[in-house]
């Protein structure tokens, strides 16, 4: 096995990937989502934040300057910021012509409208010399304070978005204060104190998980950047250590499990330890502790090509590497997310990434997916199996059947049953129903890796456990799985259709063999994989894939399909590096 270091993490992770408890259970304790009392209550918060009454409460002094200014040690991305300065702002694959004048009439999708709000592309267009760049900054400021500034709104003012504004507006000060005009600097100054003030107050009433996280992160930045707040920044640190505890799984995976999210989270955490420094203060261990155990957790979502296998969409390689570079030098992937549920192997140049835990909790997930038990795998840069990718992608704003699909269990490289999900999905990115339970048991030998896994997502509604078990062989040459549906619980009657998919990144051409049992995968590069399967009968079928940029990419799917009789079916398939 080999994991290269990436840029941490420390031998706790090591340790960490060698207690593995054989056929230690993961349970899903809350399918029915956000009870209606908490919809309520959040509803009424975010109505009362937008009253004259919590206005009043924002009221007070400014200070006269800053404490100083962070480093942004994540590096920004040089086209995207030359765009800008043409006025095109590029997200996920969704473009948006803006002005500063137009910022107050900006129509786009929420995602995007987060990210702007949120002014993280500062750091982009900071990669550009200053000339171009300072004109766009200020503009966009001067723009945003007027429509915004004065008047708290959503998604604007959200506590988690303000947390990500007040944060960049002060590691890129040097672009957006550099006016000499005193009322526009007063303005930028007052908005960091108002929105100090929104912080203490709206900070803990967010959902748990990532969204809390950062709005705490916001009122440590305030207890930092203005003099005299020692009282704020012992107050944030107590807020944030319990968002932490209660936000993160033990192996630092966020609990939306969103790899997008834990790049927020590894982002904002960073920018934490930048502000400790300004100060000369040491970052507070809990919080140092969950920097490191979450950017080794993110690491070992990374294929060969450097980006991240597709849960719940894609993220760009560039976003990942400037992250884990921000982070520190040697991030080492963690292999055995147990909590997290992503289980990753490495050998001989090939990565297999595995999701083994149920889906995402109601109250913690935007965009969750019924992906259980699904594999994507590379070999090398190139991926050869994937998920279909692209579900938080912007460009798919107005798409709406089509991002739904991608969060189906048939977008995603493992078995369905019956055409239906292992776990219900609803508009909106709510989860209900299906796998509540998996088990795990990883076995890592000198001949190569194997896992078994499995999810009770299809045993009410149809009696079936579904079981998979994969090895990686020691050389990376080989991928051996099966797929086994298990009778229990409730009586069968009769046949029930099952599909196993392996959806084929963009590019590889499949040819099936003369006897229809396997296929030769020709990848772009000129290598070559065989795939070889019983059980089911053997079709390759269009599929598609989308990735970071929002692009829709054709490609191919393997997809071995039959009728599970009561006694349940057994599915082998392998997938192995032609010489």
């Amino acid at each position: 096995m080999d994991d290269t270091p990436h840029p941490g993490s420390n031998s706790e992770v090591e340790q960490h990937d060698r207690d593995i408890d054989a056929g230690k259970r993961l349970v899903r304790q809350d399918g029915a989502g956000v009870s209606l009392g908490d919809r309520l209550m959040a509803r009424f918060y975010r109505l009362f934040w937008t009253t004259k009454l919590h206005g009043l409460r924002l009221k007070g002094r400014h200070p006269l300057k800053l404490t100083g200014v962070p480093d942004d040690t994540v590096r920004g991305d040089a086209d995207l910021g030359d765009a800008m300065a043409r006025g095109l702002f590029v997200h996920h694959g969704e473009a948006v012509e803006v002005s500063g004048p137009g910022v107050a009439t900006m129509t786009a999708s929420g995602a995007f409208t987060d990210w702007f709000h949120g002014f993280s592309w500062l750091r982009d267009l900071d990669e550009l010399d200053r000339l171009p760049a300072l004109p766009v900054a200020e503009g966009m400021v001067r723009g945003w304070l007027e429509a915004h500034g004065n008047t708290v709104s959503d998604p604007a003012w959200r506590p988690d978005v303000v947390a990500r504004r007040i944060m960049h507006w002060a590691a890129h000060a040097p672009l957006i204060l550099a006016s000499t005009d005193l009322i526009y600097r007063s303005a930028v100054l007052n908005h960091f104190a108002r929105a100090g003030r929104h912080l203490d107050q709206t900070a803990d009433r967010m959902p748990h998980g990532i969204q809390r996280i950062i709005s705490w992160c916001g009122v440590i930045a305030m207890g930092i950047l203005i003099a005299g707040n020692e009282p704020r920044r012992l107050f944030g640190e107590a807020g944030l250590g319990k968002a932490l505890a209660g936000g993160l799984t033990e192996d630092g995976g966020i609990l939306c499990r969103s790899p997008d999210a834990q790049c927020d989270l590894i982002d904002a955490l960073v920018m934490l330890r930048s502000l400790y420094a300004l100060r000369k203060l040491p970052m507070p261990d809990p919080l140092s502790d969950a920097l490191a155990r979450s950017a080794s957790a993110l690491a070992g979502l990374m294929l060969g090509d450097g980006a991240l296998s597709s849960w719940q969409g894609s993220v760009p390689a560039a976003r990942v590497t400037a992250i884990l570079e921000a982070v520190g030098p040697s991030v080492r992937p963690l292999r055995h997310a147990r909590g997290w549920g992503y289980q990753r192997v490495s050998s001989g140049g090939t990565v297999l990434i595995f999701d083994t835990a149920p889906p995402p909790l109601g109250h913690v997930s935007a965009n969750g997916c019924a992906s259980t038990l699904a594999i994507e795998l590379s070999d090398g840069a190139q991926r050869i199996i994937v998920n279909c990718g692209g579900a938080r992608a912007g460009g798919l704003a107005g798409m709406t059947d089509l991002s739904e699909g991608l969060r189906t269990t048939a977008a995603h490289s493992t078995l369905t049953l019956a055409d239906s999900n292992s776990t219900a999905l609803h508009k909106g990115g709510a989860i209900g129903k299906g796998v509540t339970e998996t088990t795990l048991d990883r076995q890592d030998l000198e001949a190569g890796s194997k896992l078994d896994a499995s999810h009770d997502g299809y045993l009410r509604r149809f009696g079936y456990v579904h079981q998979r078990s994969v090895t990686l062989s020691s050389d990376g040459a080989e991928l051996k799985g099966e797929d086994t549906l298990l009778p229990g619980g409730k009586k069968r009657k009769g046949e029930t259709g099952f599909a196993v998919r392996f959806h084929l990144a963009p590019g590889i051409e499949a040819s099936p063999t003369a006897d229809g049992l396997g296929a030769l995968l020709r990848l772009p590069g000129g290598g070559m994989w065989q795939f070889r399967g019983r059980g089911g009968a053997l079709s390759i079928e269009d599929s598609l894939w989308i990735g970071p940029d929002g692009l829709m990419q054709g490609s191919t799917q393997l997809v071995m399909a039959g009728q599970a009789e009561p006694g349940g079916a057994t599915i082998g398939w392998i997938f192995k590096r032609a010489s």
